[in-house]
């Protein structure tokens, strides 16, 4: 599609800038992170993800302060982004012409939503505006979930709070809600670029993981691993949990840096209760010939 706003950025720079993605692309360049990973990544807790984040450098990757349109339900997807900025006139009839040449339809809100494609999360800097912020109701709602089956994270209000609530699975991360709209507020000066969310930046294909404790923002490349730490610390929670039980070992034997005859134990277990435990049989291999302990 032709450029028609100023920040969007190509297939070409997307592949440049997540350079350490090795796998699937979508023909706009952004990182295709596996579906079976992002159906792992459901399990993940924010504290996990934030951990595992934090030790490869990636400092700023947390943002809270949102509100859940559906209390207690996850959003798992790969980041399609979009800027908005207040509104200046000249500035926006040209991103119109340059729309309509690159086949674009509508007003420019609708833009970013006719790219979704299935798991993907639309997430949108709107500058935290409230009143005048919304740039979804429960109409634009409804085409957002039957593109891409998912909810949205937006540094705004959306309006039709009602209507967003009746769309099964629809978990969005927003900062309020408010009956105005922004379009005759702002402009959209990007789509698929760097896109701030509060202390984030978020990258055109990153992992989005909203819980009730916030949205982390998971660069594609560390997607794979982040999941499978995870997997790791709830295999070990069970593992030494079932023995507690048995009294095999000791509260305090487990509640440490495990000796070598635990991890020795540890590594049987997994290999005994390969069917058992809910995550794939092939993820479980992958974790036992990688192992490090």
């Amino acid at each position: 599609m032709a450029k028609f706003a100023p920040l969007n950025l190509s297939a070409e720079e997307i592949k440049d800038y997540t350079r350490e993605w090795t796998g699937d692309r979508f023909d706009d360049g952004r990182p295709r992170v596996p579906d079976e990973i992002l159906k792992r990544m459901k399990a993940v807790t924010i504290t996990e993800a934030w951990g595992v984040l934090r030790g490869k450098g990636y400092e700023w990757q947390y943002e809270d302060g949102f509100v859940c349109t559906h209390s207690g339900e996850t959003l798992v997807g790969r980041a399609l982004t979009a800027m908005y900025m207040p509104r200046r006139p000249q500035m926006r009839t040209i991103m119109e012409a340059k729309g309509k040449d690159a086949g674009c339809i509508g007003d420019q809100i609708s833009w970013p939503i006719d790219l979704l494609v299935e798991g993907d999360v639309y997430v949108a800097d709107v500058y935290g505006k409230i009143e005048q912020g919304a740039v979804i109701g429960d109409n634009l709602a409804t085409s957002i979930y039957s593109k891409s089956g998912n909810g949205v994270v937006h540094d705004a209000a959306v309006r039709d709070i009602d209507g967003i609530k009746e769309l099964p699975g629809f978990a969005s991360f927003v900062r309020g809600y408010h009956p105005s709209f922004a379009s005759p507020t702002i402009m959209l000066v990007g789509v698929n670029c760097p896109t701030r969310m509060g202390r984030v930046t978020v990258m055109p294909g990153d992992v989005v993981l909203g819980k009730e404790d916030g949205v982390v923002f998971i660069p594609a490349h560390l997607a794979e691993q982040v999941v499978q730490t995870s997997e790791l610390v709830r295999f070990r929670d069970q593992f030494g949990q079932q023995r507690i039980r048995e009294e095999v070992y000791t509260s305090g034997e487990i509640d440490r840096k495990w000796e070598d005859h635990i991890e020795s134990d540890f590594s049987q277990w997994l290999e005994d209760h390969m069917d058992e435990l809910p995550v794939p049989r092939e993820a479980i291999q992958e974790l036992l010939k990688n192992r490090t302990w």
